[in-house]
């Protein structure tokens, strides 16, 4: 250890995580002393990683932040997350940051802070690269001063921000990669509750909690694009046909438009989604590389509609990862097994249930049938706590007929998957 160059043993301490860790390895002798203060890069204080934590006032909590940030020189990445117990004042905060803003490419930040004060004012513009943000506010950004030309990755939880202002915190961050917005609380202007953002640079766009009339995004080199637990009337991605990977969780909406945008996507993973497939299908159905598949919970807005396998196997000859979820409607099975077309790409295949019944073994031997090279099965099942003698005769078939399916399917390999 004594020949180790100090460079590498705060790369070792940088890796530590806890800064209470960090601090105890930091004694070991001078040299270690010395890389803490000199080439330590990451610093995390976590109410989760030391139960001392909840017995500070947040008084004292600053203070030992504090004295501890103030014995580095070279932070690159900062992590403060405290739960909901302490709040901070604003002054210490913005000397962390002002300290730090020479050197931090990262910061993760996560207590509640008052008064309420510009991040983007004190934090180090010109070198930070992500930032996580959670549980405060944004407000007044300055397109002539304020610009983020490295920023990359930038994470907003339970923030507070007007329309007006997170389109202007798009426009100073030329290089931005990736957002997320999780409970974001967006202010609109008008009343129709509309919102527009443009990035050139966007490349991942998650949003999880939220609802709007209207919602377009003009990304043109969009890749990946997650709505999860969200409700909008309209949401509209303008692009150039750069999307990869559509996933929708949970979702509200009466209009879904993703433009010429889907001609490249290679995922499409729709769960718990009401869904009007003419539309659906007509927006997905130029995706000719499609390689995964999942429609999990999916609800069709119509009851005669039905999606059968062989229009999956026509559309999506491509397809290698195959998800569906078992659903049976007034006697109407969706994904159903009509048709004679192979799925020869296929080689997972993920089936669940959420009801089971005698149906479900058949329609699990059909599907594999449809899948002449399939290499792993995975069974999803719901499990309920409460089981009649009837649900237990079923649960003794299907295990019956997994053993035989295993014999005649040696190659393949089977694993279950129960809540």
């Amino acid at each position: 250890m004594e020949n180790l160059p100090v460079e590498v043993i705060g790369n070792i301490l940088s890796h530590l995580g806890s800064a209470r860790d960090v601090v105890i390895a930091s004694v070991t002798c001078k040299k270690w002393r010395e890389a803490w203060r000199s080439h330590l890069q990451t610093l995390s204080f976590n109410s989760s990683d030391w139960s001392m934590y909840h017995e500070l006032t947040p008084n004292r909590l600053e203070i030992l932040i504090t004295q501890t940030i103030l014995q580095t020189r070279a932070l690159q990445c900062l992590k403060i997350s405290m739960d909901d117990v302490h709040e901070f004042s604003a002054s210490p905060v913005i000397a962390w940051l002002m300290y730090t803003r020479g050197s931090l490419r990262q910061l993760h930040y996560n207590v509640r802070t008052t008064p309420n004060f510009n991040i983007f004012e004190k934090c180090g513009r010109q070198k930070l690269e992500v930032l996580v943000l959670a549980r405060n506010s944004i407000s007044g950004v300055e397109p002539s001063y304020q610009k983020f030309p490295c920023l990359k990755s930038l994470s907003l939880s339970c923030v507070s921000i007007s329309a007006l202002d997170l389109s202007l915190l798009l426009s100073v961050c030329p290089r931005l990669e990736a957002l997320s917005m999780i409970s974001p609380e967006i202010a609109v202007s008008d009343s129709h509750a509309s919102m527009e953002l443009s990035s050139s640079s966007l490349k991942d766009f998650y949003v999880e909690s939220f609802g709007l009339d209207k919602f377009v995004l003009e990304a043109d080199l969009l890749e990946n694009l997650h709505l999860k637990d969200c409700t909008f009337e309209v949401f509209e991605l303008i692009g150039k046909g750069t999307l990869k990977v559509l996933k929708v969780d949970d979702l509200s909406v009466i209009h879904l438009d993703i433009g010429e945008s889907a001609e490249n996507l290679e995922i499409v993973d729709v769960s718990n989604f009401t869904i009007m497939w003419p539309k659906f299908y007509h927006m997905i159905s130029k995706a000719s590389n499609l390689h995964r598949l999942r429609l999990w919970g999916v609800v069709f807005d119509d009851e005669d509609e039905v999606l059968d396998l062989e229009t999956i196997s026509v559309c999506f000859p491509r397809l290698t990862h195959l998800s569906l979820s078992y659903d049976l409607r007034d006697g109407v099975l969706n994904y159903g097994l009509q048709g004679l077309s192979l799925l020869v790409n296929v080689t997972v295949l993920e089936l669940g249930w959420t009801s089971i019944s005698d149906l479900f073994s058949e329609w699990v031997a059909g599907l594999l049938e449809r899948c002449p090279n399939l290499k792993e099965l995975i069974i999803y099942g719901f499990v309920s706590d409460v089981k009649t003698h009837e649900e237990c005769q079923v649960f003794a078939k299907f295990t019956e007929f997994i053993i035989q399916l295993g014999r005649k399917y040696m190659h393949v390999k089977v694993e279950f998957e129960y809540e």
